[in-house]
């Protein structure tokens, strides 16, 4: 009888089991590969075309000036318009070119002046005007009264978000109410440094110096309450507390060129769109959004600031 060695045997049999593990991974590969999947689409259609990567989006409506003026993408940066940058507000951009925010407003169409964008182009003189060449207009005649706080319940005139502030408004006065008061001729609108009639906002002294590029504007000091008076004849533009910085603002336009600006008053005592004459009591000194009581006296010409030294009378 023959004997079989069992490491032979073993031997055997491993190798035939590569053999037919082998075989079973050629006739695999041989076989038909499997094809990509294909996407059905109806007859005649063609693939959705893709965006452009890059490239300027439309501009909104808003963007787009009115009564014959340019689209916005075509006036930036002409004369006359200004491009939205990151921290800007209608209130400063009027500041800065000399307007009333609520004309920018108007003329840009803008339904919330508290919704723009950086990019934004507005246009910041007068539709159909060159930006130096606005003309003046005749200012209403102010009653000529002190001013009294609010009433309780009773609300001030409507501005951009973060402009409510304490704000009062002039009492009735003798020429409105007698029927045989004068009424006083009209404010006329001046356009030169020699027309227009200076006087000091108020009566504390200088503590701190116009300088260029750093202050924009005198400080003069005084106590909590201290009257601030207008600087010469023009109109309220402005009155709240939506300019960061600057507290409780009154910003008189003047005419055209001129604006001045009065600021971190505890108390206004006007409203915007009011005539006001030179002199005349327009709020009480405070400290609102400064570290002491003090008037922030500003004099823009065509929105840039200027010295006020220079304008206003000796002392």
């Amino acid at each position: 009888m023959r004997r079989i060695d069992p490491a032979a045997a073993t031997g055997r049999a491993v190798r035939a089991l590569f053999a037919l593990v082998a075989a079973v991974l050629l006739a695999g590969c041989a076989g038909p590969k499997a094809k990509a999947p294909v996407e059905q689409r109806p007859a005649g259609s063609r693939p959705a075309a893709q965006a452009p990567a890059s490239g300027p989006p439309p501009a909104p409506a808003s963007d787009v000036a009115t009564d014959g003026a340019p689209a916005a993408a075509d006036a930036a940066g002409r004369p006359g318009f200004y491009t939205v940058r990151p921290g800007d507000t209608l209130i400063r951009i009027a500041l800065d070119n000399g307007q009333n925010w609520r004309d920018v407003a108007r003329w840009n169409n803008l339904d919330n002046p508290n919704l723009i964008e950086v990019g934004q182009v507005l246009r910041v003189v007068p539709p159909g005007v060159e930006a130096a060449a606005a003309t003046s207009r005749p200012v209403t005649p102010p009653t000529r009264t002190d001013a009294r706080p609010l009433p309780p319940g009773e609300s001030s005139a409507a501005a951009p978000q973060g402009t409510a502030g304490p704000v009062a408004t002039p009492a009735a006065s003798a020429a409105t109410s007698s029927p045989s008061a004068a009424p006083q001729p009209p404010i006329v609108e001046r356009e030169t440094d020699a027309d227009i009639q200076w006087a000091w906002p108020a009566a504390g002294v200088v503590t701190v110096a116009f300088e260029e590029g750093r202050s924009k504007g005198l400080g003069i000091g005084g106590r909590a309450g201290d009257p601030v008076l207008a600087a010469a004849d023009g109109r309220v533009v402005y009155a709240g507390s939506g300019l960061r910085g600057y507290g409780n603002l009154v910003i008189i336009k003047h005419n055209n060129t001129f604006l001045s600006a009065y600021a971190h008053n505890q108390v206004l005592l006007v409203r915007e769109d009011q005539a006001v004459r030179r002199g005349q009591k327009i709020a009480e000194m405070g400290s609102t959004d400064s570290d002491r009581v003090q008037l922030h006296f500003e004099i823009r010409r065509q929105g840039r600031p200027v010295d006020p030294v220079r304008l206003l009378p000796p002392r």
